[in-house]
């Protein structure tokens, strides 16, 4: 194929906006348009955008808890991990199903557990140091699609290697990364092979990016877009007008 360039490219997006396109539940739908956003990257999210409407936690598997309990050495300030099954175990209160329960609700559940182990009045807190909420999903074509915590500076080459990697056949200049923010659903399409090569910088990647890597049910709606612009010499960023 072809490559285009930067300007080239654009013309040929602006040609193709007409055509519809949306987003829903985390996939394209049927209305909407699409527009072509003249920037060489996606926006940063809000702090509303990463957290969301504000809403209790829930514990889950691989979290890491503090626990605090007024008096007790052994159960000040200690870290505990939530295993896959859900559970955690602490002194004098033994093994606890975590998952599911606000930090709040764990925090009586520890009480209760005290008392009927004798220890007088106990004072529980609960705390979430490392929690999964702050998640961002790889799909498509890599070896373990899935929904992963955001850590530290993560960019989508970081994102792509904690899903272990592209799979055999994977379509490198096929990368579309998927963001809303304020209210307004993005799409940049990436080459990762150019990004390799130095073409453009590394994106970043925040908490409920949604990141497709070759064909997938969401993209095929867009398979023009990404196959007649390749993202070869910059990203090309859209607006996909609607809400999901």
């Amino acid at each position: 194929m072809r490559k285009l360039s930067r300007v080239s490219a654009i013309t040929a997006a602006a040609m193709l906006a007409g055509c519809t396109y949306g987003s829903g539940g985390g996939e394209l739908g049927e209305t909407g348009q699409v527009q072509v956003v003249a920037t060489a990257s996606l926006p940063e999210p809000a702090a509303s955008d990463v957290l969301g409407q504000p809403r209790a936690y829930f514990v889950g598997p691989n979290d890491v808890l503090v626990v605090d309990v007024l008096g007790i050495e052994e159960l000040t300030g200690r870290e505990v991990v939530v295993d896959n099954a859900g559970r955690m175990a602490l002194p004098l209160a033994g093994s606890i199903n975590a998952a599911g329960s606000t930090p709040d609700e764990l925090s009586a559940m520890i009480t209760e557990r005290l008392r009927a182990n004798f220890v007088r009045d106990p004072r529980v807190s609960v705390n979430v140091k490392e929690a999964l909420s702050q998640v961002y999903t790889m799909d498509g074509q890599v070896v373990r699609p899935g929904q992963y915590p955001v850590r530290g500076d993560m960019t989508l080459m970081r994102a792509v290697a904690s899903a272990q990697g592209l799979g055999q056949f994977a379509e490198q200049d096929n990368v579309v990364v998927f963001r809303s923010v304020n209210g307004v659903d993005y799409a940049g399409v990436y080459n990762i092979a150019a990004i390799r090569r130095g073409n453009y910088p590394d994106p970043q990647i925040f908490a409920n990016d949604v990141v497709i890597v070759g064909d997938s049910p969401q993209l095929r709606r867009m398979e023009d877009f990404v196959r007649i612009i390749p993202a070869v010499v910059a990203p090309l960023i859209y607006i996909l007008s609607g809400s999901r």
